[in-house]
């Protein structure tokens, strides 16, 4: 049975499992734990009206420990195992794996939540979150992860994305190029849906003079008081010049600062395999946390020097 006190020593076994070092861990494991209680305190008001036996009483689960939890879901996060492997890791059966995979879940993303790391979802509030930025320079992107084919003939037609052959799910993100971080992550949508197309329904607005960088897949896409930067389309039967060509090598080169992003996110087997889960919303909840986990690393691993001009003044660098 997999436990934080026996890995956490064996630090390389550790990130291959977590994702997270053993420091990373003992950070995030604070966050964790004031998530956890609260949901205790939410479960124990449900249960007052409805109490039937002392607070305590009932057989013990097998995971006992807060620290043990987050390796259980870290795992599940990092390598997708089936739920039955994920049982045996852990000393448990199937039907109690798949419990505790939903219940800490959400508590994961709350703990994420706590230490600022989660990206935004609402589109609209979007620009005056950006505004807390030391810059303004982001890309804009779609990625699309693999499921299960549908049995439903009309859910087969919706997922299945003509770009990769396969039936998918579909996020548009927004990266910080500066940072590195997703600080916007879409509704997850069908994989058939156009990225410009969810752009438009979802009306992202961002802070007034910022730089976005898109590829050709976003084209005509030009929100209200942003500068954007976007390769030249190759015209219909026919060809770009060589200055054309030149000039779009340079753009794709700077963005691959996005693709490095999702590179990031996806070290989650669970966003990068052929995802099989059936519980409503799981896919979206699972995305958001991959965005989350991206983040928190980045900031704990590259942290931005700040440069304070004024201290500098001060001791005479300008002079």
């Amino acid at each position: 049975m997999l436990k934080y006190q026996e890995l956490k020593n064996k630090s390389q076994k550790f990130l291959d499992l977590t994702s997270l070092t053993p420091e990373e861990f003992e950070k995030l494991s604070l966050s964790f734990k004031k998530a956890w209680r609260e949901y205790q305190e939410e479960q124990e008001n449900e249960r007052k009206s409805k109490r039937k036996r002392q607070k305590g009483g009932g057989r013990k689960g097998t995971i006992t420990k807060i620290e043990d939890k987050l390796v259980f879901i870290l795992v599940y996060q990092k390598t997708y195992p089936l739920q039955v492997v994920q049982g045996e890791l852990f000393g448990m059966s199937q039907p109690q794996a798949n419990h505790w995979i939903h219940v800490l879940s959400p508590i994961l993303k709350a703990a994420l939540a706590y230490e600022d790391q989660l990206p935004s979802r609402s589109p609209h509030a979007l620009g005056k979150n950006l505004n807390n930025y030391a810059t303004l320079n982001f890309q804009i992107d779609g990625t699309e992860r693999r499921r299960q084919r549908p049995k439903d003939k009309k859910k087969q037609k919706e997922y299945y994305s003509g770009k990769k052959k396969a039936h998918t799910y579909k996020n548009n993100a927004v990266a910080n190029a500066t940072n590195r971080k997703v600080v916007y992550l879409s509704e997850t949508v069908p994989g058939k849906t156009h990225d410009k197309k969810l752009c438009d329904q979802e009306e992202i607005t961002f802070p007034a003079k910022a730089l976005l960088d898109k590829d050709t897949g976003y084209q005509g896409y030009e929100p209200e008081g942003v500068i954007t930067f976007q390769s030249k389309k190759k015209p219909k039967n026919g060809a770009l010049s060589a200055a054309e060509k030149f000039i779009n090598r340079i753009f794709s080169s700077v963005r691959m600062v996005v693709e490095h992003v999702f590179s990031g996110v996806k070290r989650g087997r669970i966003v990068k395999e052929v995802y099989r889960n059936l519980k409503a919303g799981f896919n979206d909840l699972v995305m958001g946390i991959a965005c989350g986990l991206h983040n928190f690393r980045q900031e704990f691993r590259h942290p931005l020097e700040t440069i304070n001009l004024l201290t500098l003044a001060e001791n005479g660098y300008f002079r």
